[in-house]
Parts: structure tokens; C-alpha cells; sequence
């Protein structure tokens, strides 16, 4: 084959393995700027929320200090409502009982907070503030 002939042929494969990069191109979803732009544009836009803090973290309270014993106390245990009205009491009552037995100058009183346990109960709150020595605030059973 002459040096012509060959020049030729490798314009055509120059021009060939061109028209193949461009098919493959335009098939695999690339497209010019523009085109992915109104694409984008015609998209629905979605919110996504950031779970990070985006303010500061309140102040711990301490706990409150311990008793240096328990007799002579008076001690609320308070039924914070979660999981009907009867959850806690059958377990509070066992308590109760136990130091009536075993500890018997120490007073328990048994307590149910109003309303549901998420929510707040200002005059309980103030009658254990104003009687109590220690409260147990949960549920139990």
C-alpha cells in the first residue's frame, strides 16, 4: 500500500473512533452545560434537614446531694402516668410495705403526677419541694 492510501485510511479511523466517543457520549446522559442546567432546573428540589445543634447545649443542674441516712425521712414516690393508672402503684406499694416492715420511721407517701407524664405538675412539684426529703419520679412495674 502506497503512503497515500495509508494516510487515508488513518483519517478514517481517526474520524471513526470521533464519531464513536461522541455516540458513546451523547448515549451514556452526558450532555453539554446547558442541556444538564435545564435538566436540573426542571427537577423537583427537595429539603433536607441538618441534624446537627445549631445552639448552645443548656447548663446542667446537678443532681441534688445525697441523704446521709434514710430515717426519719419522708420519701414521695411519684407515678409519672406512663403506662396506665395501676403501672407503678403495685410495685410502690410493695415498697411501701417494705419499709414499713424494715425501716418503719421513714414515711412513704405515694403519689400520682397529674396529666400525662410529658406534661407538667406544678403543685405536685411544690408539694414535694415543700415536704419531702428525697422523691423517686418514674415508673415502675
Amino acid at each position: 500500500m502506497h503512503r497515500k492510501g495509508r494516510k487515508m485510511k488513518r483519517k478514517q479511523m481517526i474520524a471513526s473512533f470521533a464519531v464513536l466517543i461522541m455516540a458513546a457520549v451523547a448515549f451514556s446522559g452526558f450532555a453539554p452545560v446547558q442541556a444538564q442546567q435545564k435538566k436540573a432546573a426542571a427537577t423537583p428540589k427537595i429539603t433536607v434537614m441538618n441534624p446537627a445543634i445549631e445552639s448552645k447545649m443548656v447548663d446542667r443542674i446537678p443532681l441534688s446531694p445525697r441523704l446521709d441516712t434514710l430515717e426519719g425521712k419522708t420519701i414521695y414516690l411519684v407515678d409519672i402516668n406512663w403506662g396506665g393508672p395501676e403501672a407503678a402503684y403495685s410495685v410502690f406499694e410493695e415498697m411501701q410495705a417494705w419499709f414499713a416492715q424494715k425501716m418503719p420511721s421513714v414515711k412513704i407517701v405515694i403519689k400520682r403526677k397529674a396529666g400525662m407524664y410529658s406534661q407538667d405538675d406544678k403543685p405536685l412539684w411544690a408539694e414535694i419541694k415543700k415536704n419531702a426529703n428525697a422523691a423517686l419520679i418514674g415508673i415502675s412495674g
